[in-house]
């Protein structure tokens, strides 16, 4: 990638893997089936783009903007969001592994995670406020100083909250996801 600014462009089945691309800016543009595992995207501006069917898994992303992205089935293992810019941070997921990533300290009310399967992922000190995770796998997710008001766990599955260190006035549980809320207690619920 050669250019500084790419512009409504379609990069389709392109290999990226142990690269580095630094300092671009992506507005508009579609990426399909790409492949940008292990790969260098630090100091990026992507501005509505959409990621389909890509690996980015272990993508470094220190001080890159993800500025209204869709990430749709995607692999994103061990990807550290948490080193993305705050600066108009917005990020959706639908089907996408997210796998032992970060959002520790990330501002990101309203995000919406769609059939993704987050096993071990960090919310720690998030604000995930008014967020919706729809059919989400949270097996051992980390919710610690996480900021949950509002937010819609009925359709999620295997996590594991503490309300005494997670604040969440109004946030949505099915009746069967109330167990997860009681883990630290040790007690039988049939």
């Amino acid at each position: 990638m050669e250019n500084l600014l790419y512009t409504n462009k379609t990069f389709e089945k392109e290999v990226f893997t142990n690269t580095r691309i630094n300092n671009k800016e992506f507005e508009d543009c579609v990426f399909k089936n790409c492949d940008f595992s292990n790969t260098d995207l630090s100091n990026n501006t992507f501005m509505d783009c959409e990621f389909i069917d890509c690996n980015l898994s272990m993508t470094q992303l220190t001080g890159t903007s993800l500025k209204t992205v869709l990430f749709k089935n995607c692999k994103l293992l061990g990807v550290q969001f948490n080193t993305c810019l705050d600066f108009l941070f917005n990020v959706e997921f639908q089907d996408t592994i997210l796998n032992y990533s970060s959002f520790a300290n990330k501002k990101m009310s309203k995000t919406i995670f769609n059939s993704c399967s987050m096993k071990e992922v960090s919310f720690i000190g998030a604000n995930i406020t008014n967020s919706v995770f729809e059919n989400c796998n949270l097996d051992n997710a980390i919710f610690n100083n996480t900021l949950l008001a509002g937010t819609d766990f009925r359709t999620a599955y295997n996590y594991k909250i503490d309300p005494e260190f997670n604040p969440m006035k109004k946030a949505k549980f099915s009746t069967q996801g109330i167990v997860g809320l009681l883990d630290k207690y040790d007690i039988k619920i049939e």
